[in-house]
């Protein structure tokens, strides 16, 4: 089965059908990749109490025992039901030839789950699960306007609150790289809403100023615009908070894609304050300073050559784990010396 499109995946998760029995479920939103695995599992044995057919493998366990995940698959539960199995893949170990063998002959009952990263069209993996007939592959990308609109009236009907078109414009800015992230942000800041009965944009101003999403846009900035020490306070402050770094370096690509389509446009004599302004969904009016900044001081060579290092350092955290943190730090300061050397040449 080929992957599913982006409109389907919902639906089919809700209620995936019994012909299906292994499910990759992979992409850069690790948060995402996280809710839609937990979400199978937990349709899969919402009628199976028995938690021994409830099965959890990493990559080192199959790797360790390639016949492991075979073994599991074909094992019956004592207390009947669906056996379910979830695969955690973490990209340092291939958990494809325990795969191989499932694919080829898939006479088992068992519902597996494989949770990964960010695949290419070129994974192993990826290519051979797409061409199964009993498989399926679900991609999950950074939420977009749509999917954060979804995810913040979920959150706000759950909690009984209203929010203002303000406050769900400022809420734009400051979500959608990583589901989980984004939801424990909503849920926060709709328990401080609460006696309020109503989300306005200070609401989101006073909870999510200081909250990891927030921070984030200031790290990315502060490498940007070359202030080195917000960007080395940002550093410590965001890892002593556990965020994913990869999250981080994959945001702050996204940023510089944004800024190397200003400064294209820009570079058709249209005012970059004109061009921020066309900018969907619209940039946090506190910040459209700054971005204005980011794209008078960057020219369109730096920023192609700060694209190819931000795609480099996305790709070597997620294989390197032990080594993200270094690996991002050392990306965005060597960014930010370019910006700041850009800033003293004007």
């Amino acid at each position: 089965m080929v992957a599913l499109k982006a409109a389907e995946i919902d639906r089919y998760i809700a209620n995936p059908p019994d012909s299906v029995n292994l499910i990759l479920v992979y992409g850069p939103d690790t948060g995402l990749v996280n809710e839609r695995a937990q979400a199978l599992i937990s349709k899969a044995a919402a009628e199976n109490d028995d938690p021994f057919s409830q099965v959890k493998l990493d990559a080192a366990d199959i790797a360790a025992d390639p016949s492991r995940l075979v073994d599991e698959a074909l094992t019956i539960p004592l207390f009947g039901g669906r056996r379910t199995i979830w695969v955690r893949e973490n990209g340092t170990k291939s958990v494809l030839p325990a795969v191989e063998p499932l694919l080829k002959n898939n006479d088992f009952t068992a519902f597996i789950v494989i949770e990964a990263g960010d695949l290419k069209k070129t994974s192993g993996l990826r290519k051979k699960i797409e061409a199964s007939k009993t498989a399926v592959a679900i991609p999950c990308f950074a939420d977009t306007a749509r999917d954060v609109d979804r995810l913040v009236d979920e959150e706000t009907q759950s909690a009984g609150l209203q929010i203002s078109k303000e406050a769900r414009m400022a809420l734009h800015t400051l979500l959608g790289a990583d589901r989980i992230a984004s939801r424990g942000e909503l849920k926060k800041l709709c328990l401080y809403a609460m006696n309020d009965n109503r989300i306005e944009v200070h609401h989101v101003e006073e909870i999510i100023g200081d909250a990891s999403a927030f921070a984030m846009d200031e790290l990315i900035d502060a490498a940007a615009l070359g202030d080195t020490v917000t960007l080395d306070h940002g550093l410590e402050r965001l890892s002593a908070s556990g965020t994913d770094v990869g999250v981080i370096a994959s945001q702050a690509l996204r940023h510089f894609q944004m800024l190397h389509l200003c400064r294209l446009k820009a570079n058709q004599r249209i005012a970059v304050e004109d061009v921020i302004g066309g900018i969907r969904p619209p940039i946090f009016w506190k910040r459209r300073s700054k971005i204005v900044r980011q794209v008078e001081i960057w020219n369109e060579d730096f920023l192609e050559r700060a694209l190819i290092r931000l795609n480099d350092a996305v790709k070597e955290a997620r294989f390197n784990a032990n080594l993200s943190t270094a690996i991002v730090s050392h990306t965005l300061l060597a960014i930010a010396q370019v910006a700041k050397a850009s800033n003293r040449r004007r």
